[in-house]
């Protein structure tokens, strides 16, 4: 059977629609990634008066320094936490749902609200919950004997972040898990209740296996999610403190750009972050969609 082709005649117009997006690509990546790529070689003063070229001074400086080695760790934590957290939760949210025959959506609609709240006010909203002195959160764990402070702890202040970041992210993971859920042949499950299979059985072996396109592309969104996305989290519930214990990367480059003025070490730093985040992806490309079932 011969497949009918459209043929364009018009030899600009996808040059012309594909410009838009080229240029937002350009303005705001590709020049913002050249510019700190150049920056990062170049030590300037404050007021950008003077300028030398220092080649790989930046970036030797930064491995030799231990602020930038436990931020390196404390990034690690962070987005191994969030992204666990945040996709374990709404898979668990998805299942649920899924199993409901009444009111499932609304129950989607409510779960998905989250995901509308802004990042500055998804951290105010945690702060005030875990505020130590107002905070309701703090008040009932005082209770089961925990003297919560998350001011002067630095273990608090993680789980905070982790919880206000996992929060705020849980609401897009449930949409995909939700839509893979319900493109799951029923027969298949069926088939296997029949043959005696129990609910686990069932997800492990059929539910779950099936899910991993979906699992596979949420897994790269929420690490990069977390590696960038969650600055303004930082910002306004710990600032990095207390000791740099929640100074993740992305939080770094803001404090020693912006607050202390050092644009070479600031630009270095993004360069790393950015090379960090592409090897991530590569390996998750190169390796774990290999156990991808589509």
């Amino acid at each position: 059977m011969q497949t009918k082709r459209t043929i364009f005649p018009n030899k600009i117009l996808p040059y012309a629609l594909l410009a838009p997006q080229i240029a937002i690509t350009v303005v705001f990546f590709l020049w913002p990634a050249g510019q700190a790529i150049v920056s990062s070689f170049l030590r300037e003063d404050p007021f950008g008066l003077s300028t030398s070229f220092v080649w790989f001074a930046n970036y030797t400086r930064l491995f030799d320094d231990p602020a930038y080695l436990d931020s390196l760790w404390v990034t690690a934590v962070f987005a191994v936490a969030v992204t666990f957290c945040s996709m374990s939760i709404a898979l668990l949210l998805a299942v649920a749902v899924n199993r409901l025959i009444r009111m499932g959506g609304v129950y989607t609609t409510l779960l998905v609200w989250p995901y509308a709240v802004a990042p500055v006010v998804a951290g105010v909203l945690w702060w005030f919950l875990f505020n130590p002195t107002i905070g309701l959160l703090p008040y009932l764990l005082s209770f089961a004997g925990v003297n919560w402070n998350h001011r002067i702890n630095g273990d608090h202040a993680m789980i905070m972040l982790v919880v206000a970041a996992s929060w705020k992210q849980i609401s897009y993971n449930f949409l995909f898990f939700v839509a893979g859920l319900q493109s799951i042949p029923r027969s298949l499950i069926e088939a296997a209740a029949i043959d005696g299979a129990g609910p686990w059985k069932r997800f492990v072996t059929i539910i779950f296996p099936l899910l991993s396109p979906t699992t596979f592309f949420l897994l790269i969104i929420n690490i990069n999610y977390a590696m960038f996305d969650t600055f303004a989290i930082v910002d306004v519930t710990t600032g990095g403190g207390p000791a740099g214990a929640t100074n993740i990367l992305v939080y770094k480059v803001f404090a020693d750009g912006v607050l202390g003025l050092n644009i070479g070490s600031s630009a270095a730093q993004s360069v790393i972050l950015m090379l960090i985040v592409i090897a991530l992806t590569f390996v998750q490309f190169r390796y774990v969609e290999r156990r991808v079932q589509y």
